[in-house]
């Protein structure tokens, strides 16, 4: 596995800047990185009862890469099966920590648990499978476990 040292949040508040600045496309690119990808989902898993994550992520996230020049195609961009997964790994780590704890430090502990990493979903998948484009456009099971 690759090395794992994520940057952590400060605030709710930065967590919740940067969930609102993926809906309203106004998110600077450099700040779209693989720990915001994951506070962004786990404040709309949490904070958005009006947002269906497993239905609406796929739109959110590709209409937000086109916003910043970005491309969603069958090399990059949105990638289907990689958001279920992660989303998936949110609700699991939600339902763990039932409660009043706060957004940052319910974020935080995802990033450095085994679910934040940025390789954890080939512990399920092969490269081959996951990296492919079918897996990109669309949701396929997992081959490895």
């Amino acid at each position: 596995m690759t090395d794992h040292s994520p940057r952590l949040f400060s605030t709710d508040a930065e967590i919740t800047r940067i969930g609102k600045g993926l809906l309203a496309r106004t998110l600077p690119k450099e700040t779209w990185t693989h720990e915001a990808h994951l506070a962004a989902c786990t404040w709309i898993v949490r904070d958005c009862p009006e947002i269906n994550p497993e239905h609406d992520l796929r739109e959110i996230i590709s209409r937000y890469n086109e916003s910043v020049g970005g491309v969603n195609s069958d090399t990059e961009g949105y990638h289907e099966t990689i958001t279920q997964v992660f989303i998936a790994a949110v609700r699991d780590h939600l339902s763990e920590r039932p409660g009043e704890e706060s957004l940052c430090a319910c974020v935080n502990a995802l990033l450095v648990s085994d679910r934040g990493r940025r390789d954890w979903p080939l512990r399920f998948y092969t490269k081959e499978r996951l990296f492919s484009v079918e897996a990109r456009r669309g949701f396929v099971a997992p081959d490895l476990g």
